[in-house]
């Protein structure tokens, strides 16, 4: 199709081309936080390289703001850009497994529970998001956190080869050997460096069967779960892979009817090794409390890369935000518990994942991504069902990420950052990593094409 914009048209466009009032439209621009209502003036569905290229050089010519769809997932909708033009990667699927030297190579469309199911074919694995409709693209750009990262380290870690569509419409490849500032940049600096429409992955023996699942305890157990947990956390084997969610309980058979809709303290737990190995490691975990409820048995490594599914469903009301922590002494336990059992929103997850491991054992400054020696990470994700409730649940996320301030590190997983100003993206690198990041983004985009994003602006 062709469509004519300011008297531009993209060149050797295949794929589909939206715009207001098209059958298809609406749906195409939908994204993850109910939040976010934009329209962009075209959206561009691609089939391939070529017509992210014909995309990008349509809006530099026309001068028209550009954004970029991988799974629509990032919570401030950076995915749609109003008037602008939309770079939908959606369609592209295609996935390439080679058992030989455990790689896989992935169009930027795929979301991470198709990629697990074409590398679990195989027993292979990398670090993958933690719900499983993400795009790989938004999550390997920003790091990649996931179950399997004290042990595989973050998705970035992983990342050997990005083919990339830059600001002036070329086609390179970034890799350790080829455009390695570009390569350096793109492991943790997000979408500012161009549209990356294939990612080439190292694998890793994972599975198929690992053990993981869900123990849940009451909200009064609250700061003697924390602290047991934290300590376990510091000492465990690489093969664990854990988070801590204070949630409200679903409405589900296996919870007691007197708990459902009550806050509670969920574990998640993912042991990638032997899953008879790993019933003796997690013992100290299964067996304090006891656990109101306890879900932890042998299961496939794609159930538990959904387990978090049924809480994260497009459609909501989104804010969140995060910091990182070196240390997590009583004041702040006690801060945390406090007011994270007590949401103003049932479906608010508030969530605390331990560092250490393969993650740590990475320079620091290999690649933009770093806080390597970091030991916790807590992430603030309000949800809510009606728009009416958007304020106070707003107000309850402010309140309590500020409240844990005092103990915060002062850097931040951008990732899980909401729109918090431009100081906040640099301390998500650090002065020195963010003043490198501008001297890249200058080379590669001078005029800042793309912005709408965690932005890193050029170097002056």
């Amino acid at each position: 199709m062709s469509l004519q914009i300011d008297g531009l048209e993209p060149t050797g466009f295949k794929g589909l081309l939206l715009q207001p009032g098209d059958e298809g439209f609406d749906d195409a621009r939908r994204v993850f936080n109910a939040m976010i209502d934009r329209s962009p003036a075209v959206i561009a569905r691609c089939t391939d390289a070529d017509d992210v290229a014909a995309a990008v050089n349509l809006a530099r010519g026309s001068g028209l703001s550009l954004s970029v769809y991988g799974g629509g997932h990032g919570v401030t909708g950076s995915a749609v850009c109003e008037g602008g033009v939309c770079i939908d990667l959606r369609p592209m699927k295609a996935i390439a497994v080679d058992t030989v030297s455990s790689t896989v190579r992935a169009q930027a469309g795929v979301t991470w529970g198709e990629l697990d199911a074409a590398t679990q074919e195989h027993g292979l694995a990398v670090t993958g998001g933690r719900v499983s409709t993400t795009g790989i693209g938004g999550l390997a750009l920003g790091s990649g956190s996931g179950w399997l990262e004290r042990k595989l380290g973050f998705t970035c870690d992983n990342l050997i080869e990005a083919k990339v569509v830059t600001a002036d419409g070329r086609q390179v490849v970034a890799s350790d050997g080829t455009n390695t500032d570009l390569f350096w940049a793109l492991r943790g600096g997000g979408g500012n460096f161009g549209v990356v429409t294939e990612f080439t992955f190292q694998l890793h023996p994972v599975g198929p069967i690992v053990l993981g699942g869900l123990l849940m305890h009451p909200a009064a157990s609250g700061e003697a779960l924390v602290r047991f947990w934290g300590d376990f956390m510091e000492s465990a084997p690489d093969e664990v892979g854990s988070g801590l969610a204070f949630i409200c309980a679903p409405p589900e058979e296996f919870v007691p009817e007197p708990v459902r809709g009550q806050p509670v303290i969920g574990v998640v737990l993912c042991y990638s090794g032997d899953p008879e190995q790993g019933a003796e490691v997690l013992a100290p975990l299964l067996e304090f409390g006891p656990p109101a409820v306890a879900m932890v048995q042998p299961m496939p490594y794609v159930a538990v890369q959904q387990l978090l599914d049924p809480g994260n469903q497009e459609g909501r009301f989104n804010y969140w935000t995060g910091d990182f922590y070196e240390e997590l002494p009583d004041a702040a336990i006690h801060t945390l518990v406090a007011k994270a059992t007590q949401p103003v929103s049932p479906l608010t997850q508030i969530i605390l994942i331990a560092g250490g491991g393969a993650i740590a054992r990475v320079p620091d400054d290999a690649m933009a991504f770093g806080h390597r020696s970091t030991k916790w990470n807590i992430h603030f994700l309000s949800m809510w069902a009606e728009e009416v409730d958007t304020e106070r649940n707003i107000i309850y996320t402010k309140e309590l990420s500020g409240a844990m301030k005092p103990w915060s590190s002062g850097h931040v997983y951008l990732n899980f950052l909401g729109d918090e100003g431009q100081g906040r993206v640099e301390s998500g690198f650090g002065p020195e990593k963010y003043a490198r990041l501008r001297a890249i983004k200058k080379a590669w985009d001078p005029t800042n094409l793309f912005r709408h994003n965690q932005n890193i602006p050029p170097e002056d």
